[in-house]
């Protein structure tokens, strides 16, 4: 069975190009901000959305990211209301694909059935877990993909060829390779590396793959596009947000614009 995600891959690969996949926390700085967010996003350029589900101990995080978390849960949000922002989003969005990214203790919180329930009646279509292993499969990942959504895994420069099968057996939609070694948006990606890390997992899987971490600029995107499928941005889009809320750290008619202009440059470059 196809996803969205699968068909958006497919329709770029006609089209001949990489996926700009864009990366916002649901609920950051508040409900009705981020959906504002979330409802420019595809106009702005983005070809699939992931969606951070806050939690109080976001490990792989860095500071934008994890600020960003913070300001969403004390404005409120909970997973619950995360569902309800992806629900608000495919009113007049059917086609863009949403990747609910996060850590299991929520999900598992909330119960893992009852999650993959709630997740795609509200329009979701994959999962990234960053805190669980190919070796925990049975908890989320097996259970998600009989549901009919994907489950992506995370590769990094540290993914061998010899650990690269284990980690891609049960990956559907893409592969996210990490682009460096640490938290999100602390440092620039190693271009050459990349280039180098991405033709070599290709060895392991047919699925796309995407490249995140430290992307912030549409020259970097520009030259990633060139051997990945896809180029993840995140921080610079969180950073974004926190750098246009008033003196009070409540969002302005300014707050969403000023993500959905650094969308767009970094599409063009993307797409150049």
């Amino acid at each position: 069975m196809s996803t969205r995600i699968d068909r958006r891959f497919a329709a770029l690969k006609v089209e001949g190009r990489a996926a700009l996949v864009t990366f916002v926390i649901a609920g950051d700085p508040d409900f009705d901000t981020s959906l504002k967010i979330m409802q420019g996003l595809p106009k702005a350029g983005a070809d699939i959305i992931e969606f951070g589900m806050p939690f109080t101990d976001p490990m792989a995080d860095g500071p934008a990211i994890q600020a960003a978390g913070l300001r969403s849960l004390a404005a409120g949000q909970t997973l619950k209301k995360t569902l309800k922002l992806v629900k608000a989003f495919r009113v007049g969005d059917k086609e863009t694909p949403i990747v609910l990214m996060g850590y299991y203790n929520p999900i598992y919180v909330y119960g893992v059935d009852k999650f993959l329930v709630d997740a795609l009646k509200a329009g979701a279509d994959g999962l990234i877990v960053v805190d669980l292993p190919p070796e925990e499969d049975d908890e989320l990942c097996l259970p998600a993909m009989a549901a009919g959504m994907n489950f992506i895994r995370l590769a990094t420069p540290t993914t061998d060829d010899h650990r690269a099968p284990t980690v891609f057996k049960n990956t559907s939609g893409f592969v996210y390779y990490v682009s460096v070694l640490g938290i999100t948006g602390t440092k620039a990606p190693d271009l050459k590396s990349v280039k180098k890390n991405v033709n070599r997992l290709r060895k392991h899987t047919s699925l796309p793959i995407a490249v995140g971490f430290g992307v912030k600029t549409a020259e970097q995107a520009r030259v990633i596009a060139k051997d990945a499928d896809g180029v993840v941005v995140g921080s610079a889009l969180v950073s974004a947000i926190e750098h246009n809320l008033n003196k009070h750290g409540k969002a302005t008619a300014k707050t969403p614009k000023a993500v959905h202009t650094l969308v767009a440059e970094i599409a063009k470059g993307v797409r150049s």
